[in-house]
């Protein structure tokens, strides 16, 4: 059989290896992982939760990487291009880096003689990747859950749980000590686990208990103080002041930043940073899609949030974004999330309402998009359009230079949005 020599070519053809995108359990990963023999000997940090795992990871690698680390950093998913999933030195990794690492990891499959889903595929890439051009750090995102995920074949020397709230419930059980339970599991016994959740489910505390994980918790082992234009952290590698804010939108990205600061000081013996380059790392940090301004009026604002937790740190942020006449949002959802959750937590902030389909199975068909809007308490203001980039024109027409354009709910979403925006820009 001929293999792909091209990154796309490798996409379309991992696509294809299993009849599901997602398939829960580590036997396969691990049989992978031993035939490649990856066996990481630089420091290994895991980053879990429901929510803030994307910005814990862009905050460690902008600290690590101002202290003049060659930081590795795997996160899902992407928005416009596969690469952006993998990073080295703060840079995406080139297609034919990737390609190579795909085809390790297809060798390494068909002599295990098991299949890999997506996700799966591109976790031992990553990793091997970051073995190649041997990193002096890895920063891997957990993609779903924690226990049984891909990433959890790998031990973390220091683990981060940053939210537990309720997502992927079909998968992770329909509480949050049931949740809590599965993201636990990467903490590891002996290792510090910081967790950013102030009220944690018992189930989180009681499983680090359990292994003997050294738990760090927000709140309690470390915290941090806000102040108008800064802040400050306390924890047990000591105090800081006049921290700035980070370049992250919101106020709830200080404890997520906050969680940072412990990780790097419970790792302070094999990666010192300066509070320097803290400083530097949160003032110089980016994470597209994360309550993202676009420039030029009238203002474009994309976030990815598709769960109410992250929905209401989105209607936090846009209540603090004042000065604006109407919002005209351009929404959708997949099918398997909390919908009406979502649009509770921010109907008090959108005046009108542009619903589109998303491309796959798992999209929303327009019609459910509407019920799901009535029902929770939507009664006006409803279009309904073909496509993202048909409901962003039809935004872009409806906007004065007063008003403001939220795409959000996906990050199908949020790619399509910053799509159009980008052709929009050009003509």
């Amino acid at each position: 059989m001929n293999l792909p020599s091209s990154l796309p070519g490798w996409l379309d053809y991992i696509e294809r290896q299993h009849p599901q995108s997602i398939a829960m359990g580590l036997d396969r990963v691990m049989a992978v992982r031993d035939a490649l023999a990856l066996q990481p000997v630089f420091p290994l940090i895991t980053v879990a939760g429901t929510n803030g795992k994307g910005s814990a990871c862009m905050m460690l690698e902008a600290m690590l990487g101002s202290a003049g680390y060659r930081v590795g950093t795997y996160t899902s998913p992407h928005l416009l291009r596969y690469n952006e999933r993998v990073r080295v030195g703060g840079a995406e990794a080139g297609d034919d880096a990737l390609a190579e690492a795909f085809s390790a990891v297809e060798q390494a499959r068909s002599a295990a003689g098991v299949p890999l889903t997506y996700f799966e595929f591109g976790t031992l890439a990553a990793v091997r990747l970051f073995c190649r051009e041997r990193v002096d750090a890895a920063i891997l995102e957990v993609g779903l859950g924690g226990r049984l995920d891909a990433v959890n074949v790998f031990d973390a020397d220091l683990a981060m749980l940053m939210s537990v709230g309720m997502d992927h419930m079909e998968y992770l059980g329909d509480t949050r000590e049931a949740i809590g339970a599965e993201k636990a599991h990467v903490f590891r016994p002996g290792r510090v686990a910081v967790c950013a959740d102030r009220e944690p489910p018992q189930s989180v505390t009681e499983h680090a208990a359990r292994i003997g994980a050294k738990f760090l918790l927000l709140g309690r082992d470390f915290d941090f103080v806000l102040q108008p234009l800064q802040w400050s952290y306390r924890g047990p590698g000591g105090d800081r002041h006049g921290l700035p804010l980070p370049a992250l939108r919101g106020n709830f990205q200080v404890a997520n930043a906050s969680a940072c600061i412990a990780a790097l000081d419970a790792l302070r013996d094999r990666l010192p940073v300066a509070t320097g380059n803290i400083r530097d790392g949160l003032v110089r940090v980016e994470n597209p899609g994360r309550f993202q301004v676009l420039p030029g009026r009238p203002a474009v604002i994309l976030d990815v949030a598709h769960n109410p937790q992250a929905a209401a740190a989105l209607a936090d942020n846009l209540a603090r974004m004042t000065g604006y006449r109407e919002t005209i949002a351009v929404f959708s959802m997949l099918s398997d999330k909390d919908i009406g959750g979502v649009v509770r937590a921010l109907r008090g902030h959108v005046d009108h309402w542009l619903l589109a389909p998303v491309e796959g199975h798992r999209a929303t068909p327009l019609a459910e998009l509407r019920r799901q809007l009535r029902g929770a308490g939507v009664a006006a203001g409803i279009t309904a359009c073909a496509s993202i980039e048909e409901a962003m024109d039809r935004a872009y027409r409806m906007a004065g230079v007063g008003d403001r354009i939220l795409a959000f709910g996906s990050f199908l979403v949020v790619a399509a949005a910053m799509t159009a925006a980008r052709k929009r820009q050009l003509k």
